[in-house]
């Protein structure tokens, strides 16, 4: 892999991992196009520790928070304010628990890497999206179900096939539920830290052949360009979702569906 490629595909993972559009889609198409063939599992999972460092630093307060809250239970030391935030704990380990279940059986299907299912996610992506543009204002923190938990991890899961965008569809399923968009993108990031950990380490014994074909200098080259483009793009979205445009990246992938199935399958 040169330096181009890295950065080109440093750059793709960092803004489309944040905005609602399938990094992992994106990477397979990019892949698809330049001719890179099979590259290991762990370049895709390093890139997303990239992004996941830009979810702390956005939402440092928020996570910093729960790690105490937590410490405070394990230690049994729990504060009458400590309710709500081991409320959400249970809920980020529900939803991490249902993600998990569904992505090791969507694994097992095969359907990762096959173009014809990443261009119709793509178009399933993007109509989901466009479904939001009628939602009404939602719950809050204070008011979230078990349910939502439930249908969240769902929709995490669904994410790890490519094409169907892991932010794109927890923030929607969250907001069809009854969640407020803010609510649902602040959760959708938080609960995406288990789930790219465990990823992790599940693929560490691919780490030999990584680096027989990506070298470590182009590696920390497109780690460093991940972390850069998806801050910009965390900060892009959290200002959509203010705004209420979240819809607007539907107008995009419904037709790269569209392109990538009539000529890239």
């Amino acid at each position: 892999m040169t330096y181009f490629q890295g950065i080109l595909l440093g750059i793709i993972q960092g803004i489309a991992e944040f905005l609602p559009v399938s990094s992992s889609g994106h990477l397979l198409v990019l892949r698809d196009v330049m001719g890179l063939g099979e590259i290991p599992t762990l370049f895709d999972i390093l890139l997303h520790i990239a992004t996941l460092l830009v979810v702390f630093y956005i939402y440092r307060r928020k996570i910093a928070r729960l790690i105490i809250v937590l410490f405070r239970f394990l230690g049994r030391k729990t504060t009458a304010d400590d309710g709500a935030d081991l409320r959400m704990i249970l809920f980020v380990i529900v939803s991490t628990f249902v993600t998990g279940v569904i992505g090791v059986a969507f694994d097992s299907l095969g359907l990762i890497g096959n173009m014809t299912v990443t261009s119709l996610a793509f178009m399933g992506t993007g109509l989901l999206l466009l479904s939001t543009l009628f939602v009404r204002p939602g719950r809050g923190y204070e008011k979230l179900r078990w349910s939502d938990s439930l249908l969240i991890g769902v929709a995490q899961g669904i994410g790890t096939i490519p094409g169907v965008s892991r932010s794109g569809s927890t923030i929607s399923a969250a907001m069809l539920g009854g969640v407020d968009r803010e609510t649902a993108g602040e959760y959708s990031f938080i609960i995406s830290i288990p789930a790219i950990l465990g990823a992790l380490v599940l693929d560490l014994g691919d780490a030999g052949s990584l680096f027989g074909q990506v070298s470590p200098p182009v590696m920390a080259v497109s780690f460093l360009v991940t972390v850069i483009s998806g801050y910009f793009a965390l900060s892009l979205l959290i200002k959509l979702l203010q705004k209420g445009t979240f819809y607007f990246f539907s107008f995009y992938l419904i037709p790269l569906g569209i392109f990538t199935f009539l000529f890239l399958r």
